[in-house]
């Protein structure tokens, strides 16, 4: 009975969704939207019955009634403008009918949106937001996201934002047990070509065991997104919003453990990206990002490694992203459009230098590897290559013995030439034997000798929460 209920519950039509709601006599709520339209608190009044479950609708296009609303914004499309909204409205429903509250779960739907505008030359865009009290007499809830809408017309988009907003409220009254459900609900009916989630966070007191990291993964898992980001104290962030006109330097890789060489990487990489000219270090954003195939052990992506990895990362201090973009170039395109021309420096070893120039790579693009270069190096970027010891001879490995084909001489000379690819000029001789792979095999052999390659707080950690396969029972051998 329950999966036949489950099934139907994925089935149900909007104005169903929005009919259910309407009849469920204890969901009470109001709406206020701005920028595309009353379109979801339309779906409530078009499925009927919405009398008792709608207590006031309203937008305020008009700017100065906006402020007047909800106080003076410089951006009236953000986060702090929804919870601003969120805020006011729950507490005016609150104020004004206490008696109510006794008998019903009160909800306050708000979204801020920048639809496609009449010469459609922006990017459809907006954040909403549900605050709602999943019990009688409980505690609220938020549940806050950011979309893009890619519909190439305004109407399109309101009509997607429409589904959207009666998708998040039928989800969250009646498919947070199951949060894997309620992003299958969340975006039901409106496909990734539509409406893209690429920020999504859950608080509140009935939704505590939801981690908004591993929702974080599962949008990028889905599909439902390409990039996600959080920051060291796990807080989701939606990119374009953290990363605005910001001088970002990234890292890749699949830190599995973060070492004492990659800590080497990310410091002089970030000494010598502060020397290029309009890279200030007040603006400068670093990143570690880690991408699904580094996600990926045996076919699978682990959500219990990824939070260990990402937990690592956090406690050294650093905004961690997850991807889609396996490729260097679509990764570097991906912030080029965030960064707005701003200088963008990316950290690489020797040799992930030798996939990034395999032609092989390119054969989708119909002009190969040059029109990735094109693409990803076009923009303001600059990438600083780390040595490493070449592992046939034992001796340094560095830029300039780059192992590639000779006629792709000229185009590393090109990159140089032009500011686009450089060495990094220092680096710790001393740390270059470290491979992640021999420490993590050390780890689970319980070879103790591997705390001398990793930093003292990632040491602390993964005894302590015993990551990465370490068992305090193995760890015996001093070798």
């Amino acid at each position: 009975m329950e999966e036949e209920e489950m099934v139907d519950e994925r089935r149900l039509t909007t104005e169903e969704k929005a009919l259910k709601i309407n009849l469920t006599n204890d969901i009470y709520g109001c709406f206020a939207e701005i920028g595309a339209g009353q379109e979801v608190a339309a779906n409530f009044f078009k499925a009927g019955g919405s009398s008792g479950t709608i207590a006031y609708t309203q937008s305020a296009y008009d700017m100065k009634v906006s402020d007047a609303m909800y106080g003076a914004a410089s951006r009236y499309v953000c986060e702090e403008r929804l919870l601003t909204m969120l805020t006011t409205e729950y507490n005016t429903l609150c104020d004004r009918l206490p008696k109510k509250l006794q008998e019903a779960r009160f909800f306050a739907f708000c979204n801020t949106v920048e639809a496609l505008n009449y010469h459609k030359t922006n990017q459809g865009q907006g954040w909403v937001g549900l605050r709602f009290q999943s019990k009688l007499g409980g505690g609220f809830n938020d549940i806050i996201l950011h979309v893009k809408m890619h519909d190439n017309s305004h109407k399109a988009q309101q009509e997607a934002l429409g589904i959207l907003g009666v998708n998040l409220i039928h989800a969250a009254y009646f498919s947070t047990d199951d949060l894997d459900e309620f992003l299958t609900n969340l975006v039901h009916r409106i496909p990734r070509d539509r409406v893209e989630v690429d920020m999504l966070r859950v608080t509140g007191p009935d939704l505590g065991q939801a981690d908004n990291r591993i929702l974080a993964l599962n949008l990028v898992k889905r599909g439902m997104t390409d990039a996600t980001m959080f920051d060291l104290c796990g807080t989701v962030l939606q990119p374009a919003a953290a990363l605005y006109k910001k001088n970002i330097l990234l890292m890749r890789g699949r830190f599995r453990p973060v070492t004492k060489v990659h800590l080497d990487m990310i410091a002089r990489g970030t000494e010598q990206f502060l020397k290029e000219d309009g890279v200030r270090e007040d603006n400068l954003f670093v990143i570690f990002e880690l991408t699904l195939k580094d996600l990926t052990a045996d076919g699978k992506i682990s959500d219990k490694d990824f939070i260990d990895r990402t937990e690592l990362l956090s406690s050294l201090g650093y905004t961690v992203m997850i991807s889609n973009y396996l490729k260097h170039y679509k990764m570097l395109d991906y912030l080029a459009t965030i960064a707005r021309g701003q200088k963008m420096g990316v950290i690489a070893g020797i040799y992930n230098l030798h996939t990034i120039f395999d032609e092989r790579y390119y054969d989708n693009l119909p002009g190969g590897l040059l029109e990735a270069f094109g693409i990803g190096f076009g923009h303001n970027v600059k990438m600083y290559v780390y040595p490493a010891i070449n592992v046939d001879t034992g001796d340094l490995y560095t830029l300039d013995e780059l192992a590639i084909p000779k006629h792709l001489y000229g185009l590393v000379q090109f990159l140089k030439d032009n500011n686009k690819l450089a060495a990094l000029s220092e680096f710790d001789s001393q740390v270059l034997k470290i491979l992640s792979d021999d420490v993590l095999s050390k780890i689970r052999a319980g070879i103790s000798s591997w705390e001398e390659d990793v930093p003292e707080n990632v040491v602390k950690a993964i005894k302590y929460f015993e990551l990465f396969g370490y068992d305090k029972k193995k760890d015996t051998v001093n070798c």
